[in-house]
């Protein structure tokens, strides 16, 4: 370790790898943000446990727990064996440093950082255990799970469809997570409502950055659109009537799909809490991570400034308790593409989802759907 470098040491006995890894490596966030700190301060890792093969990052639920956490900042990681009983790690990070005296959109770039950073408005490693046992109950009352609609280890979708219906409209939605973390496996228990309305509902995953640009993931998300068009009648389902809905990321991937000729028609979108503006987020660690501190390329990857959707049926919604700058994004895409504006639903970032199982929100998106 060098001078210039800090270290922060977390360890957990549980027994289950995803587990030790939550609790680890959210000890370290918390010690990096005592610090002053975030993710993209570290500078390496150290991981130590009996097993390293149970830890081992090519493992897609070890993955994904990791991006939980961290998203897509990953410093060089080793991995070794150690005596001890569950993990260890031994996190080094710089120091930080004075940030830039400039405003974007009205905001101070520490204040920008609060206001996109929405995990602040939840216990995150909480919410992730809950939705990853509420995907996994639900997912396993259902068939239709991992159909590969391109050949890629992401490009997988789970179609959960309503019982006692032969050409089921389809609801498509894709998860959020900052196009860099989660999965449709922890979002499989949104599903009930439009299932009990008579929906088949589709959820695709797709490659998550940096590794996959933004570029491809708008593509993927295209590809599944398609797939299920072009399968349609194998699968029961009714071609004409298409639905897309998205979540923070996810609205954002939506959105463009919509704007993407190769897509084949959509009847109606649902917008939820989406980012349609990459440009501000090029000025912070997580838009510099991406690719968006490019300006032009931030540009062509937003939605806002596009023309609107011909022939879509659009509506948007966002949080209560959602930060200015996401409940800005939101009504300037809703005021550019003239639709109505936003709804306001109960809840934050992250429990809005809620929602679509019955309520105001639900009741929106049948009513864009046209039931």
């Amino acid at each position: 370790m060098s001078a210039s470098e800090n270290e922060i040491v977390a360890r957990s006995v549980a027994i289950d790898p995803v587990e030790a890894l939550r609790d680890t490596l959210s000890e370290i966030l918390a010690g990096l943000v005592a610090a002053g700190c975030g993710p993209h301060h570290l500078t390496g890792m150290e991981w130590e446990s009996v097993d390293p093969a149970a830890f081992h990052l090519s493992r897609h639920t070890v993955e994904l727990a990791y991006r939980e956490v961290f998203a897509g900042f990953r410093p060089p990681i080793r991995s070794r064996p150690g005596t001890e009983p569950g993990l260890t790690i031994r996190a080094r990070h710089a120091s930080p440093q004075p940030l830039p005296d400039i405003e974007v959109d009205g905001y101070p770039l520490r204040e920008l950082g609060r206001q996109y950073s929405p995990r602040l408005q939840a216990d995150m490693t909480a919410l992730f255990r809950q939705w990853s046992r509420d995907g996994a109950a639900f997912r396993a009352g259902h068939a239709g799970l991992d159909l590969a609609y391109g050949p890629g280890c992401f490009e997988t979708l789970d179609l959960y469809r309503p019982a006692g219906v032969k050409r089921a409209p389809i609801f498509v939605f894709i998860h959020g997570g900052y196009w860099q973390a989660s999965d449709k496996l922890q979002h499989a228990q949104f599903s009930q409502g439009l299932l009990d309305a008579g929906f088949a509902v589709a959820q695709p995953n797709y490659g998550l950055a940096p590794g996959t640009p933004l570029e491809a993931s708008i593509a993927q998300t295209v590809a599944a659109l398609n797939f299920l068009v072009r399968e349609a009648e194998a699968l029961g389902l009714d071609p004409a009537q298409l639905h897309i809905s998205g979540h923070s990321a996810g609205g954002h991937l939506a959105a463009m799909a919509l704007c993407d000729p190769a897509a084949p028609p959509v009847a109606s979108a649902l917008l939820l809490s989406g980012l349609y503006d990459l440009k501000p987020l090029g000025h912070l660690p997580i838009g510099r991570l991406l690719g968006l501190d490019d300006v032009e390329r931030a540009a062509r990857l937003s939605p806002l400034g596009r023309s609107r959707p011909a022939g879509t049926r659009l509506a948007f919604a966002v949080g209560e308790g959602e930060s200015e700058a996401f409940k800005r994004q939101s009504a300037r895409l809703a005021t550019a593409w003239q639709a109505p504006e936003p709804l306001i639903c109960p809840g934050h970032h992250f429990s809005m989802l809620d929602g679509l199982n019955g309520g105001a929100l639900l009741d929106l998106a049948l009513r864009t759907a046209g039931r």
